[in-house]
């Protein structure tokens, strides 16, 4: 298992860094993360595996790029050599500046308020954004092995992919840089500040815009319950009102297809990252298939 002491050694020799103290974080399904005090400040370490250090690299120019134009995004401190990571042993570490603040709330009016707009601000900033270790939309393979896990699973699967892809044939949806996984935890208020930051930039992809919008709904529940967060996103983002409200419904049915990919995968490798219960993983499985057969 990863230690501290390996984060600490790492910390003081490609940051300079001398930690006072070091304690490992739960959660985090790709990564495993650190809370790292310097003194007075505050940092984040996360370790990705090898196979997504190109991603997360994205992920990290992201946030510094949006950090540049004053939005807290838990920006990278680069090695001593300039460097976004550095390597450890089947890994890659990167040190995070600290974003505090309380999590948004996904059922809360005012709170889904924020999430839109902040997303939609993001959105607009990120216009012209690239890297090349961002993933291109979209890597669901209706063809996988691992959709043999269940009976229903192809078909939920297959069909989603294939209404998408009728979708992208009528309707020019425009694209860009998305955060991936914009759930309400990734969005903290400070309330001392009123100030709104995104963290979690792990999961980066271009895209089409919507796709990132349809992910922070299924967080708050459906397009029935999000309505205050789509108006804000409406407001704030870079998508006209028409292309939301035509290829939102898609999107979203496509983002449950992506969980239950997700899952599968998950249970067909035995991963267990970030949870402490096997069960959380089939249960992720079987809350996709819900709503892929009642969307």
């Amino acid at each position: 298992m990863l230690g501290d002491d390996t984060i600490r050694t790492a910390l003081r020799t490609s940051w300079h860094l001398p930690p006072d103290g070091c304690t490992r974080l739960t959660g985090g399904m790709t990564s495993v993360t650190f809370m790292v005090t310097v003194g007075s400040d505050r940092y984040v370490a996360k370790v990705v595996p090898t196979a997504l250090q190109s991603q997360f690299e994205a992920g990290l120019s992201m946030a510094e790029a949006l950090s540049r134009v004053n939005i807290d995004a838990g920006s990278p401190v680069r090695t001593v050599d300039g460097s976004l990571t550095t390597p450890l042993v089947g890994g890659a570490l990167g040190l995070l500046r600290f974003v505090g603040g309380r999590p948004l709330d996904a059922c809360d009016q005012l709170d889904q308020q924020w999430w839109g707009d902040r997303l939609g601000a993001a959105h607009r900033k990120l216009a012209g954004f690239t890297h090349p270790g961002t993933p291109r939309w979209h890597w669901v393979r209706p063809d996988a092995e691992h959709l043999d896990l269940e009976p229903w699973l192809r078909p939920a699967v297959g069909s989603a992919v294939a209404e998408l892809t009728r979708l992208q044939v009528t309707d020019r949806l425009s694209v860009g840089a998305l955060h991936g996984d914009p759930a309400a935890e990734a969005f903290l208020l400070d309330p001392a500040t009123g100030r709104i930051g995104i963290i979690d930039w792990g999961s980066c992809v271009t895209g089409p815009h919507v796709y990132d919008l349809a992910s922070a709904v299924m967080y708050a529940g459906g397009i029935h319950r999000a309505a205050a967060l789509i108006e804000a996103y409406s407001a704030a983002g870079p998508v006209p009102r028409g292309e939301i409200e035509a290829a939102l419904p898609t999107l979203l049915r496509f983002r449950w297809a992506v969980q239950a990919d997700y899952f599968a995968q998950r249970i067909t490798t035995r991963d267990t990252t970030g949870i402490a219960d096997p069960a959380e993983n089939i249960k992720g499985l079987h809350d996709a298939r819900d709503a892929l057969r009642t969307g």
